[in-house]
Formats: structure tokens, sequence, C-alpha cells
């Protein structure tokens, strides 16, 4: 979720931004701030950054998914909010209260200064590593909170899809649940209580909480994957590229905002083609269904839905790079119309899927794709996405020798 956090800065805002950068800037006797820089490696601070695009990569890819857990337990905005505020960060760098208490603080921070992209604002300069001499201890002990907060957000993926009930990491969604409170649209805390749901059950087996049977259920595969391409193509590059808001750059420390957008529809593909790196739909997959249903119409558009996302994957490939140094290039333009097309073809193929309604040998074969999309799409990025997690989390810490 892309939710832009306003906070009016102080007259200490531009000073506060410098030590939040880990510049070498004397800040005044009535505001100290700690700018010991940390006792680190470049090294280990590099394989910090490169663990980080590993994750990232992961968790682009759920973006096809984002309705379930990452829905109601608001882990999309908490975890993947820019851009990033950093008065608020320098503001909290600079607050002993919270920084004493930094690792149950960060639970209730404002979600412009958390996850992947607070990570990033600390670890990049400019497409880089950030020199290990500019990070402060403070910084690294932030980082450190918000990478662990991280890890337990992607627990909560995890297990709740999953199913599970016990072990290391069930126990961890259980922390984070209680100690966690829902977040709106805007990112706002709205008091309601969190609940563990077993969120692949409730796919699989219809009528449930979310779907009144298998084929309302196999239509979110579609409509999920037709969110996240419409936000791609509106929002991430939409907006930069129209002028309406250039400070609405995806992943701009680490240089990763195209590698985020060619995630994003990679993680279509994976939804529609029913397996995690598939290039042809697998037998149990949604689209090999459309593909060989015996619906001339719905082959047609299963076969424009292959090709527009064929032609989507190379066209964001191909952008000029860095995004957010060429976010106008022509390359841009061509991109979004390729996504659009995309999208189109995802909507027709809707539509007829939708006219099998009360079929019952297609509400059998839905079953089958929805206990296919779940087990082994769903449930095996959000492992990988959680295994990664917790090696970001892990690589972040050994920062400091």
């Amino acid at each position: 979720m892309n939710v832009i956090q306003q906070l009016k800065g102080s007259s200490l805002t531009l000073l506060l931004g410098l030590c939040a950068w880990g510049l070498q800037v004397a800040c005044t006797n009535d505001d100290p701030v700690d700018a010991d820089i940390v006792a680190g490696s470049q090294s280990s601070l590099n394989a910090a950054c490169d663990q980080w695009r590993t994750a990232r990569a992961d968790w682009e890819q759920t973006e096809a998914f984002l309705f379930g857990a990452a829905d109601k337990y608001s882990i999309d905005p908490h975890t993947d909010t820019w851009p990033v505020d950093q008065a608020a960060l320098a503001n909290i760098l600079r607050d002993p209260e919270i920084m004493a208490d930094i690792d149950n603080k960060v639970k209730l921070l404002n979600s412009g200064v958390l996850g992947y992209h607070g990570i990033e604002y600390v670890l990049f300069r400019q497409g880089n590593p950030r020199d290990i001499s500019q990070l402060t201890d403070l910084e690294y002990r932030y980082v450190c909170a918000v990478a662990k907060d991280l890890y337990q957000a992607t627990c909560v993926l995890q297990t709740t899809w999953s199913g599970a009930a016990s072990g290391t990491r069930y126990e961890e969604a259980i922390r984070y649940l209680a100690s966690h409170n829902s977040l709106d649209d805007d990112g706002n805390v709205t008091g309601e209580g969190l609940n563990y749901t077993n969120f692949g059950a409730n796919f699989k087996q219809t009528p449930s909480a979310d779907y009144d049977n298998d084929l309302d259920a196999t239509v979110q595969i579609i409509e999920g994957a037709r969110d996240i391409i419409a936000e791609v193509a509106g929002s991430k590059i939409g907006l930069p590229w129209s002028g309406q808001d250039d400070s609405y750059i995806e992943s701009p420390y680490a240089y990763n905002s195209i590698t985020d957008f060619y995630d994003n529809i990679v993680g279509c593909r994976n939804a529609l083609y029913g397996a995690v790196g598939a290039t042809t739909p697998n037998e149990k997959s949604l689209l090999y269904f459309c593909l060989n249903a015996g619906n001339p119409t719905l082959r047609e558009q299963a076969l424009q839905v292959q090709q527009q996302l064929t032609t989507a994957l190379e066209k964001v490939a191909a952008m000029k790079r860095p995004f957010a140094l060429y976010y106008t290039d022509a390359s841009v333009e061509t991109a979004i119309t390729a996504l659009d097309n995309l999208d189109a073809a995802l909507a027709a193929m809707e539509e007829t899927l939708q006219t099998y309604a009360g079929n019952a040998t297609v509400e059998a074969q839905c079953k089958i794709i929805n206990a296919n999309y779940v087990d082994n799409v769903v449930v095996r990025l959000y492992t990988s996405l959680c295994d990664n997690a917790e090696k970001l989390y892990q690589a972040i810490i050994k920062i400091k020798d």
C-alpha cells in the first residue's frame, strides 16, 4: 500500500534530517542527538543491502494477492508505505524515550518510517549501499527494530495462509497480532483487535467467511492480479510520469523501482499460471482451465492474457533505469500502455468466467484451482518471504561488529 504520511516539521526539521542521514553535523545543546558512528564493517552493510533486495523481490511478487491477511491485518501499509517520512524519522532518532524502548515502540510508529522503505532509507544511497562511516549507532538500533518487526509481520502472512497452529513462526505471529492495532487505508490506527484467521482454509473451503462459492474465490485470483496491475500502471509508474506527484516513487534510495514493478507482474504470472516461477500454465492453474474449458471465447481471452502478460513484462523491463531519474522517459508511457492492455485482457476473461456461476462441473474444477493456488503460490511465496525477511533481520544485526 502506497500511503503518503503528512507531518508538520519543527524548526529543527532540516537539522534533524541531516542527523537522520548520518551526516556529521553539530546538533544544538538544547536538542542533543547522539551521532556516534556504528562500529561495523562495509562488507556487512553491503550484505544487508543484498538481502534487502532478495526480501524485497518476494514481497513484490506477493502483491498479486494483497487480500486476506495483508489487508485484514494492515500488513501492506505497515510494511510498505512510501515516501519515507524523513521528518518523523529524524524526530524518532532524537527522542530518548522512544529509542530507549525501540523494540516495543516501533510497533506503534507512523507507517511512513517502517517496513521495507524505512530499512531502505537507512541502508542505501543513490542505488548503492551506504558508506558505513555515515551510519549512526542510533540508526543501527532503529533499523534492527524495524527489521525485526518486518520479520514478525511476514510470520503472520505465512502462518495465517498455511493454517499453522504451532511452531516458532506461529508464536511470532500471535505476538505480532497481540501487539499491533488495525490500520485503515491511510495508515491510521482504528483500534480494532487482531484475531488469528486461517485464510488458506477460507479460500479452499467454500462457502466461507470470505467467499460464497469456489468460483467466487477463483475470480479473486484475477481481481488480485488486476489490483496490482492497476496500481503499478496508475500509481507507482503513472503518478510520477504524469507529473501528478514526482515524490511518489517506490524504492528510490536503492534505485529498485523497475525491479519492484517487474516483480509485481511476475507475481501475477505466478498466480495465473499456478506456480511460483512458472512460465507456462500448469494443469491445476486458472489459466490452464480457461485455455482448455471448451469455450472458444474463454480460450481466446486466455491466449490474449498470456500475450499481454509477456508484453507487459518486456516493456517494464525495458524502461530506462533508474526510474527515480528517468520517470518521464518515453519508455515509461510504453510500459503503462502494456499494463493497461493486460488489465483489459484480464477483465474480459473475468467477465466470461463469471458466466459459469452455478455450474457444478466448473465449481469442482475451481476447488482444485483454488487449493493449488493457496498451496503452491500463496503459501510458497509467503514462506520464502518469511525466510528472507528473517535473513534480512539477521544480516542487519551483523552490520555491527
